[in-house]
């Protein structure tokens, strides 16, 4: 703080008048200083569909002309809302009330989803559920109908000039106090047996708070999954916590993942503008893109008096929170890896497009930020940036020069700031050399894991089950590596980590047993010995084992020389046990061969067999100390 000194002017009233005004000034705004924010520019995450929210005639009326421009327009004063969802009605007569809306959606380049409520009242029952009579679900002997139902509506909306992207099966089939039932074995059977005869792609089960009880037996059951498209899910108290899906991502591939309807923190009368609470909107969008890994984001209705837009049609605060996202992230950018949470109440993502890179950082403190970010693998030249805090709406912002792949920006308090810049060439990432030590979190591409905190420091890979992997691209063995060293801890059995060239199924160079360490932070090392691993390849790291969560994993690095092993120590643990037991057994069977089988050759003649299962077996029961060889 710069002192300020009144000059002396011999009138004491005077000096005492200058006095009571220094310190009637408001201090300077406090300023922090925040950790680097890095965006790799070549570390790919998933493909963004769009953002969007819900249009519903029958129960608040259509959007007038005028707000389906703002809506879906992207211009100044406009949301960029790529995404409209809209209502079966179980009612065919009233299905023309969506196609002026839906037209000038697509129109405007958007894709348009519909979601039923209730099925036509032919087709349903009533029961009585949890002690609650006159329940609703669709009769068993009509499903078949029901798919058909949903072909009428795709062929009636195609008919009227709008091609839906996708169509749900049912809205909150798990909340559906005044609407239709839907158990998960239901959900499942339906598009195990009906879901494929369906000519859109099909969303299922937007679950309203993306309750895993009733997507799960989807991802788990082979043909049901084959019939489904889009995995959709509401967000209503969906905490961060609950938001990553390992299972989709172990078994989703191919699958779209989209969030489909949520408001947020409330549906409070005329809250729309209410600020601070408003940034709680960017928020929970920041947490489904990164935490979640979102490729949609759809809010509750697009107009409404807690929504993006107003009653009145003009852009809420809340609705500028979506904007950040929506005017510059458009449908098929990419999410790229960045920095997610650089600071306290500090929270970043990336996107890259049409030769493009977009950042959004939120600043919920209540003091400002000086941010420095650092582009990885290409640069720009100068960033665009526009503001919104508790004064100023997408306020345009001056333009910052990039230096060495790096500018820094101040982000005001309790703000969203998009940044833009135009890129030059996006260069590949650098090799990783394989001798370094190689942090387990720093992957490009995985599949079914978390990050997770590591008591050493930083972060690790965690959350892994059986089949889920990490990828780390580039990766140069030189000449040759010939053993592999992992820093790992379990609280389980633990697993095996099998070591990959270039594909999930590609080339066997290793297996490293993973032992249980008595703890989740109970660190460790495991050793095992590679062979075939030489010049520069895509490493696979492959997690096997049984059930449920099997170990975490820091760091890990190859060496140049043989891992020193002694005859037994399978798994280069540095000792022998009944884990080395089972490994020699597993080759044995060719259910799992050794890497380097010479550790298992017991007694000298060159080959692994049960009469070397048999001298372990010995050793083990303290029948004898050493080995023949």
């Amino acid at each position: 703080m710069s002192k300020r000194v009144a000059r002396p002017i011999g009138v004491i009233l005077v000096c005492l008048m200058a006095v009571s005004l220094i310190f009637a000034l408001p201090p300077p705004v406090e300023v922090l200083a925040a950790g680097e924010a890095t965006v790799n520019l070549s570390a790919q995450k998933q493909v963004i569909r769009g953002f969007g929210g819900m249009n519903h005639p029958a129960w608040i009326g259509d959007l007038t002309a005028a707000q389906r421009e703002t809506a879906f327009g992207n211009g100044s004063g406009q949301l960029g809302f790529s995404i409209l969802r809209i209502f079966i009605d179980d009612n065919k007569n009233n299905w023309s009330r969506e196609v002026a809306t839906a037209k000038k959606a697509i129109e405007k380049g958007a894709l348009v989803f519909a979601s039923p409520w209730n099925p036509p009242s032919s087709m349903i029952e009533t029961f009585t559920r949890n002690g609650v009579a006159n329940q609703k679900r669709l009769r068993y002997d009509k499903y078949a109908a029901y798919a058909q139902h949903l072909n009428d509506f795709v062929a009636y909306m195609k008919n009227n000039g709008v091609e839906l992207y996708a169509i749900s099966v049912q809205n909150e089939p798990d909340y559906a106090h005044d609407w239709t039932w839907w158990t998960p074995q239901e959900i499942l059977n339906f598009m195990k047996n009906n879901a494929g005869s369906i000519n859109c792609r099909v969303m299922a089960p937007e679950s309203f708070q993306y309750l895993k009880n009733i997507s799960d037996p989807i991802l788990n059951d082979a043909q049901a999954l084959a019939n489904m498209d889009i995995l959709g899910a509401h967000f209503y108290g969906t905490s961060v916590g609950n938001m990553p899906y390992p299972l989709f991502q172990q078994k989703g591939a191919g699958k779209e993942l989209w969030m489909t309807e949520v408001y947020v923190p409330n549906s409070d009368s005329n809250s729309a503008d209410r600020w601070p609470e408003a940034l709680d909107v960017a928020y929970n969008m920041h947490n489904a893109l990164v935490e979640g890994n979102f490729q949609a984001y759809v809010w509750w209705y697009i107009r409404r008096s807690y929504g993006p837009m107003k009653e009145d049609g003009n852009i809420s605060k809340r609705g500028y929170m979506m904007s950040h996202y929506s005017k510059f992230v458009r449908p098929e950018y990419v999410r790229i890896d960045a920095t997610k949470n650089p600071n306290t109440n500090v929270y970043i993502s990336a996107y890259k497009g049409d030769d493009k890179v977009v950042i959004v950082a939120i600043n919920r403190s209540t003091s400002a930020v000086n941010q420095n970010f650092i582009l990885q693998n290409g640069t720009a030249s100068k960033v665009s940036s526009w503001l919104t805090d508790s004064s100023r709406s997408m306020a345009a912002r001056s333009d910052i020069n990039v230096s060495g792949g790096s500018f820094t920006a101040q982000l005001p308090a309790q703000s969203v700031t998009t940044f833009v810049g135009e890129l030059g060439e996006v260069k590949p990432p650098e090799p990783i050399d394989a001798y370094t030590r190689i942090e387990g979190e720093s992957y490009d591409t995985q599949s079914g894991i978390q990050n997770g905190s590591c008591s050493e420091g930083g972060e690790c890979v965690g959350y892994i089950e059986n089949g889920d992997y990490t990828v780390y691209k580039r990766v140069d063995f030189g000449s040759g590596a010939k053993s592999f060293l992992a820093r790992v801890a379990s609280d389980t059995n633990g697993g095996n980590i099998e070591i990959r060239l270039d594909s999930i199924n590609g080339t066997l160079v290793g297996t490293c047993a993973v032992p249980g360490t008595g703890g989740w932070q109970n660190w460790a090392d495991v050793k095992c010995n590679v062979s075939g691993a030489s010049g520069e390849h895509d490493l696979y790291l492959k997690y096997t084992g049984g059930s449920g969560y099997l170990f975490n994993v820091n760091w890990f690095t190859f060496s140049a020389g043989i891992s020193t092993v002694s005859l037994g120590d399978l798994n280069s643990d540095g000792k022998i046990d009944s884990v080395d037991f089972l490994l020699m057994k597993k080759h044995i069977l060719e259910l799992e061969l050794l890497a380097d089988p010479a550790c298992a050759d017991l007694d000298g003649n060159g080959a692994v067999n049960t009469v070397d299962m048999l001298l372990l077996k010995q050793y083990l029961l303290g029948i004898i100390t050493q080995f023949p060889a």
